[in-house]
C-alpha cells in the first residue's frame, strides 16, 4: 500500500479497494479545500499529531462533521492495517474489506472515546478499540454459526427475539404467539450440560406435545385471539424464530453499492435516506460502545481479582476484615492484635500495590500515559472496586462512610 505524503493528502484521502487489495488513494476536493484554508492560516508548519488532536477538539467542541471526516480519512491506514492483520489472523473466510468496512462503520466511536489526556496517539487507540471492535464481531458471528437452531434460540433473549421478529417482518400478533412459545419451549426442553448447550438437538416428539400442552393452557390467558396449537406448528413456529435470529445477528452482506437491477447508473446508497443512514449508525455505535466498556471492565475486573489472589494470607485476611466484614480499623486491631496505626499504613500498601498492579496493565494494554490526575482517578476506582468485590449484598454503603 503507498503511503500518504504531506498533511494535505493525510487529512483529505480515503483508502479504495480493488478486488481485496489496496486501490489506491481517492481525494475528498471538500476537505482537500478545507485542510488548505487551515495550513494556509497556520503560522507555523505543524505536525501530524497537532492536527489529529486539533481536528478532534473540533468535533468535540463544535460537533462538526467537516471535522468528523478529516478525522476518518487521518485513520483510514489504522483501519487497513488492522483489517489486514485479522483477516490473515484468524481462522475463517474473512476479506481484508469486509473488515475494514466495518472499521469504518465503527470509526465514530473512537473519537467519541478519545481521551487526549490519557494518550497523546489517535492511532494507538483506534487500533486496540477497532481490533476489538472487529474480533468481537467475529465471535458473534462464529457463535451464531456453530450453534443448532435449537441451541440459538436457548442462548436468545426475550429482547433480541423480539428484535429479530420485528426486523423479519412479522407481526404483532404473530410476534406474541412466537414469543409464548419460545418461553414453553425454553420451560421445557435445555441441554443437560454446558458441552451440549451449542449443538443441542431437536427435541423428542414426546417434548414437542409436552410443550405444545404447555402452550395452549397458557395462551388462554396471554393472548388476545386464541387456537390450539399442534406440535408440528410449534416446532415450525420455532424454526421461524431461529431463522430470525440468526439473519438478524448474522445478515448476508450486500454493499450499499449495488447496483439496481434495470438501473446500472444507480446504487442501493442512492435510496437510503440520510436519517435513516444516521439511526443505524447511531445505534451501530450504541452498541459497540457499550460493548467496549464491558469488554474492559471485565479485563480489569480480571486483572484485580488476580492480583487481589496473589496476596499472601494475611493481607487478604485484613481485606475480607475491612471490606467484607466492614469492621473499623480500630476493630480490626484489636482483633489482629496490632496497632491501629499499623492496620492503616498495611491498608495503604495493600491499596499501593493494586494501583501500581493496574497501572502498568493500563499503560502496556491500553497505552494510557500515568499521569498523577490519571492515577488519581485509578485509585478512587480500586476503592469502589475493593468495597464491590468485598461487600456482601446485604451490607449498605453506610458500612463504608461510617470508618
Amino acid at each position: 500500500m503507498r503511503t500518504r505524503q504531506g498533511l494535505l493528502e493525510i487529512f483529505s484521502t480515503f483508502l479504495q479497494f480493488k478486488a481485496d487489495a489496496f486501490g489506491g488513494w481517492v481525494t475528498d476536493p471538500k476537505l482537500r479545500r478545507s485542510m488548505q484554508t487551515c495550513l494556509s492560516q497556520s503560522a507555523q508548519e505543524e505536525s501530524e499529531l497537532f492536527w489529529a488532536l486539533y481536528w478532534h477538539q473540533i468535533w468535540q467542541t463544535q460537533a462538526s462533521p467537516i471535522a468528523a471526516s478529516h478525522l476518518t480519512a487521518y485513520l483510514q491506514e489504522v483501519c487497513y492495517w488492522t483489517a489486514r492483520k485479522l483477516a490473515l489472523k484468524l481462522s475463517g473466510n474473512h476479506s481484508i474489506a469486509d473488515f475494514f468496512q466495518t472499521a469504518i462503520a465503527r470509526i465514530d466511536k473512537v473519537y467519541r472515546n478519545f481521551n487526549p489526556q490519557f494518550s497523546s496517539s489517535l492511532k494507538s487507540y483506534a487500533e486496540l478499540v477497532l481490533s476489538g471492535t472487529i474480533k468481537n464481531q467475529v465471535e458473534k458471528q462464529e457463535e451464531v454459526a456453530i450453534c443448532t437452531d435449537w441451541a440459538l434460540l436457548h442462548r436468545t433473549s426475550h429482547k433480541r427475539l423480539v428484535e429479530a421478529l420485528q426486523f423479519s417482518g412479522e407481526s404483532p400478533e404473530a410476534i406474541a404467539r412466537y414469543v409464548l412459545a419460545w418461553n414453553c419451549f425454553k420451560q421445557l426442553y435445555a441441554p443437560s450440560t454446558a458441552q451440549t448447550a451449542q449443538r443441542l438437538s431437536r427435541p423428542e416428539y414426546t417434548t414437542w406435545q409436552a410443550i405444545a400442552q404447555v402452550y395452549n393452557a397458557e395462551q388462554l390467558s396471554q393472548l388476545s385471539s386464541t387456537q390450539t396449537c399442534s406440535p408440528e406448528n410449534l416446532e415450525k413456529w420455532l424454526l421461524v424464530c431461529a431463522k430470525a435470529v440468526r439473519v438478524f445477528l448474522y445478515p448476508a452482506k450486500i454493499s450499499i453499492h449495488t447496483p439496481i437491477p434495470g438501473q446500472e447508473t444507480s446504487e442501493l446508497m442512492d435510496y437510503l435516506p440520510g436519517s435513516i443512514q444516521e439511526s443505524l449508525l447511531a445505534e451501530a455505535i450504541a452498541q459497540e460502545e457499550t460493548e467496549i466498556r464491558e469488554t474492559q471492565g471485565t479485563q480489569i475486573n480480571q486483572v484485580l481479582a488476580t492480583a487481589v489472589t496473589q496476596l499472601d494470607t494475611e493481607a487478604q485476611i485484613l481485606l475480607q476484615l475491612y471490606y467484607q466484614q466492614a469492621l473499623t480499623q480500630q476493630q480490626i486491631a484489636q482483633h489482629l492484635g496490632m496497632k491501629q496505626y499499623t492496620v492503616s499504613r498495611r491498608l495503604n500498601r495493600l491499596r499501593q500495590t493494586l494501583l501500581s498492579t493496574l497501572a502498568q496493565w493500563s499503560q502496556q494494554t491500553l497505552h494510557i500515559p500515568l499521569t498523577s490526575s490519571v492515577l488519581d482517578s485509578m485509585s478512587s476506582a480500586i476503592e469502589e472496586w475493593l468495597n464491590a468485590y468485598y461487600l456482601p449484598p446485604h451490607v449498605t454503603a453506610t458500612a463504608t462512610e461510617s470508618r
